[in-house]
Order: C-alpha cells, then sequence, then structure tokens
C-alpha cells in the first residue's frame, strides 16, 4: 500500500554536470528567464531620465495613480473607439474575473510610444526576444491572450483537499525543484499544472505527491534541456510510487489537460516591470521572495499574472522604503500604468503576500531566498510590519 505522507526528498546526481558545454540551450517564449540570477539590475551609469512627454489619451490615466503607486484599470467598455477619445473612463473592479482587459485593438490604441519602446528594450535586455521588432507583439500575446486562458473562477479545491494540505505539497515540489536546479519559470508552470490538474482529474490522496511530481515533470519537459530519470523521481520519493504509476499518472494529467500546457508565468510579469521601473536589486529580490510565497496561497489561483506581479513589486518597494528620485518615480509611473485591474484588487493580493510573509518562516522558499546570493531579503525586518504599512483590510 502507497504511503499517504510526503517524504523529504534525497539527494540526486546533478545530471546537468553531464552536458555537453557546447549545447546551447533552447530558447523560446516559454523558455526564457533562466535562471534565478538571469535578471541584471540597471547600473547607475546607464540609468537615463525617463520622458514624462505623454501622449493625452494617457494622461488622465497616469495621473490617477494613488498614494500606494497603483493604477486603475480602465474597463473596455468605457472607451470610446470612434473618436479616441477616453474623458467617460471609469474604474472597474476586476477582482476575480478578467473582464477589465481592454482588447487588443482599444489597447493598442491607448498606449503611448514611449511606453511601447520601454516594453522592447525591457524584453529585449531580458533575453526574452532575440528581435526587438517583434517585442511588443509579443508582449499583446502575453498580456492580453496567454494569461487569461486559464482562469479559476474560485479558489475552491475538490474534496477532501485542503489549502493546507496542497501548501505541504507546494513547498515539497519546491524542495526538489531547487534540488534539480530547474529553471523557474518550470517551477511556475508545475503549480499551474498542478492547480489544473486538481480540478479537472480525479486524484486520490494517497497520490497527492504522486502527482505533484508527475506535474513537476511535465512541466520540466516544456521548459528543460535535460531531464532526470524517471527512476529518480521514484528515488525522491523514497520509492512510495513505481515507475509504472508515475507514467500512468503522466497520461493520465496528460489526456485529462488535453496536452494544454499555454502558460505565461507571473515572474514574466514581474522582471518587465521591474526592468521598466528601473527597480534595484533588493526590490527585485524582494518581489521575487514575495511571488514565490503565492505560490503557497491557494487563494491566488484567481488571480492574473500579471496582477501578482504588480502588487508584489508594489509591497516590494513599500516594505524596503527606499529613497525615491525623480527619474525613478516617473519611471514607476509608467511601468504601473500596464497593470490591469482596480486599486482594491492589487491591496487586496498585497494583503495576502503579507500575511503569507508573516506565516511561512519555516517553509522552503524562506529558507531559499535567505541566502547572500539573494540579498536575505526573507529575513527583512520590514516584512513583520508589512500589515501595518498596508493598514486595516475592510
Amino acid at each position: 500500500m502507497a504511503k499517504t505522507g510526503v517524504s523529504d526528498p534525497k539527494p540526486l546526481l546533478d545530471l546537468h554536470k553531464r552536458v555537453d558545454e557546447r549545447r546551447a540551450p533552447l530558447r523560446a517564449l516559454a523558455n526564457a528567464c533562466g535562471p534565478i540570477d538571469r535578471w541584471q539590475p540597471v547600473e547607475e551609469s546607464r540609468k537615463v531620465p525617463v520622458k514624462v512627454e505623454l501622449e493625452c489619451r494617457w494622461e488622465r490615466r497616469l495621473l490617477t495613480q494613488t498614494s500606494e503607486g497603483i493604477i486603475m484599470g480602465l474597463h473596455e467598455d468605457s472607451l470610446t473607439h470612434s473618436d479616441g477619445n477616453v474623458d467617460g473612463c471609469v474604474e472597474e473592479h476586476m477582482l476575480l474575473y478578467p473582464r477589465g482587459l481592454p482588447s487588443l485593438h482599444s489597447f493598442q490604441a491607448l498606449v503611448p510610444s514611449l511606453l511601447r519602446h520601454e516594453v522592447e528594450m525591457a524584453l529585449e535586455k531580458l533575453g526574452l526576444v532575440w528581435d526587438r521588432t517583434y517585442g511588443w507583439d509579443m508582449f499583446l500575446v502575453m498580456f492580453l491572450r496567454t494569461q487569461t486562458r486559464n482562469f479559476f473562477p474560485n479558489a475552491d479545491l475538490p474534496r477532501h483537499f485542503t489549502d493546507a494540505t496542497r501548501g505541504v505539497l507546494v513547498d515539497w515540489l519546491i524542495h526538489v525543484h531547487e534540488m534539480i536546479h530547474f529553471q523557474e519559470e518550470t517551477l511556475y508552470l508545475a503549480i499551474h499544472l498542478l492547480n489544473c490538474a486538481l480540478r479537472q482529474i480525479k486524484v486520490t490522496p494517497a497520490n497527492l505527491q504522486l502527482l505533484g511530481m508527475v506535474c513537476l515533470f511535465i512541466a520540466a519537459k516544456q521548459e528543460e534541456c535535460l531531464l532526470p530519470e524517471v527512476s529518480g523521481l521514484c528515488y525522491l520519493m523514497d520509492h512510495t510510487y513505481t515507475k509504472h504509476q508515475l507514467l500512468r499518472m503522466e497520461r493520465k494529467v496528460l489526456s485529462g489537460l488535453k496536452f494544454d500546457f499555454t502558460y505565461c508565468p507571473p515572474l514574466y510579469f514581474l522582471l518587465l516591470f521591474a526592468s521598466i521601473a528601473r527597480c534595484s536589486s533588493k526590490v527585485v529580490w524582494m518581489a521575487r521572495y514575495l511571488l514565490e510565497l503565492s505560490l503557497l496561497e491557494g487563494q491566488c489561483v484567481v488571480f492574473l499574472p500579471s496582477q501578482l506581479a504588480g502588487a508584489a513589486l508594489c509591497l516590494s518597494r513599500q516594505v524596503l522604503q527606499e529613497p525615491p528620485t525623480p527619474e525613478g518615480e516617473a519611471a514607476w509611473c509608467l511601468a504601473t500604468s500596464i497593470h490591469v485591474g482596480s486599486e482594491t484588487a492589487l491591496l487586496t493580493i498585497m494583503h495576502i503576500l503579507a500575511n503569507a510573509a508573516a506565516k511561512y518562516q519555516t517553509c522552503r522558499t524562506f529558507i531559499k531566498f535567505s541566502s547572500p546570493e539573494t540579498m536575505h531579503v526573507s529575513r527583512h525586518p520590514g516584512l513583520k510590519m508589512a500589515s501595518a504599512l498596508l493598514g486595516v483590510r475592510t
């Protein structure tokens, strides 16, 4: 009989050391964010003032910035397509539903040339595109189409599963992911596949650990160049399951999800927003820590990736309280204009992330982001006062 507990992962040989160094890694939209040190902060000498000359159709949106640095989202029904006037724009709350996303035509009409140029430069600097010419088209696909394809209307889990059980499994998967040295986007895709599989296929509590490992294995096939052996994955589960059981569960997940693995992780949007806003490396590391904590929170599945990324970056800036500069504030104002959703939605996510930072003090993510390479952001004293900075949640 299979064990129901989640076993500790055993050491696994680093298969990446066997790779021929001449072999270049695969580069694609789904495999472009790279290892944990892919993001490089902008050097002080390369910082340039951001132009504040904005097109008239964008001024109204930028001037709605709140004290928390959050920009309201505009509902597409409030846009006047005939003459391009946005005087009738009203705030539309977008807490659970992606109705506030503007249509492709209206979004392109509203975007100023400055923002488009910044997006193209950021995508090229992050290595997401080979040619800047296609940068804006890729962003439109990421922002308006890909992130809304797999939308969860609610955070309810099937019977016999709880958020606590899911959190234990996700924490174990983060540990396994770190040991095998997979790419960061592999983890986000694996958790997304796990969320989908829990809602679309029937799984018993005894096979929950097997399901999590299978989702990580499928995500690695989508993102990685080298894969561990199936026997190695069984070894990490202390041989609780056999190779036959793992491969059978893989076929079940593939058929249940209909081989649809299209997903744009919030990590892409986080790095994009941070690059446009000229954020410091410590702000980015703090935001990445908060964003990975959102994987442990089951209630975060109802939000769009761009919302999670924007909220993590806003909370990171508030926790660190870095002195603002005129150029940096202008760049931040430009970056936050991409956020989707109302102030209520983003503040809700920020409260969830602040509570998660106070709750998960022994999880694998906390340990990972307490190292010198990540600037010890998980141990920052400001995280203990994050909820107080946001005020009382209404």
